[in-house]
């Protein structure tokens, strides 16, 4: 799998921007969940840069969609959007289909699963050893503690097991709950994206490439 956390950057440098309008609810939201990865991930600029280039502009709309969610210049193709309703794996893949897919959950209150599943991607990618305790109790505190800002919907036991693997932290001693929080966004998050209006709208408006184009279009009659 090809997914990486690319989301930290985005909410330290809209901090530095000058006072402006107010910004919609929405907007503060995705701000929040920003903030919380960009304390947890400061390793990730360059991969970061990407991500912020194609979540900026929610940040500038007052009222957004996701039909009029747009990546640079470049909005997914017909067949890049279908291809998402394969799986979740193929979703989370595409560049397009992440932020379409992270817009959602913001959209839905609920962007701390998709917070939460990159975080632990960048944890165990750790190399250094002395980090990992540090890194795995700021990832604890941020979606397991009492008064975690972005706590997940996690079992009792599965809580219990994290909670007793930081004691000797290790990259994978957050696998069970990213694995919990996985299934949650593949059976529950992913069916309401594709049967969601945004999603459909973005379908809708995408084109196919220049190639399938061509092959649609009728034979020209000599």
């Amino acid at each position: 799998m090809q997914t990486i956390l690319l989301l930290t950057e985005l909410y330290q440098t809209d901090t530095k921007a000058p006072p402006g309008p107010k910004h919609h609810p929405c907007q503060l939201q995705l701000a929040a969940m920003c903030k919380g990865l960009a304390s947890l991930h400061t390793c990730c600029l360059e991969r970061t840069k990407e991500m912020k280039a194609r979540l900026g502009n929610i940040l500038q709309k007052p009222n957004w969609t996701l039909s009029c969610f747009k990546i640079g210049k470049n909005k997914p193709s017909l067949e890049e959007c279908l291809c998402w309703k394969e799986s979740f794996e193929k979703l989370l893949s595409s560049k397009y289909g992440l932020c379409a897919f992270t817009a959602f959950l913001v959209s839905e209150f609920s962007e701390e699963n998709i917070a939460f599943y990159f975080a632990c991607e960048d944890y165990r990618q750790t190399k250094c050893p002395t980090k990992l305790r540090a890194k795995a109790q700021k990832i604890f505190d941020e979606f397991f503690g009492s008064d975690a800002p972005r706590e997940i919907n996690i079992d009792h036991e599965t809580r219990d097991i994290t909670k007793a693997n930081l004691q000797t932290p290790t990259p994978s001693c957050f696998d069970l709950a990213q694995h919990r929080i996985y299934m949650l966004m593949a059976k529950d998050c992913y069916p309401r994206f594709l049967r969601s209006p945004a999603y459909r709208d973005l379908v809708c408006q995408a084109k196919p490439t220049t190639k399938s184009s061509k092959h649609s279009q009728p034979d020209k009659k000599v």
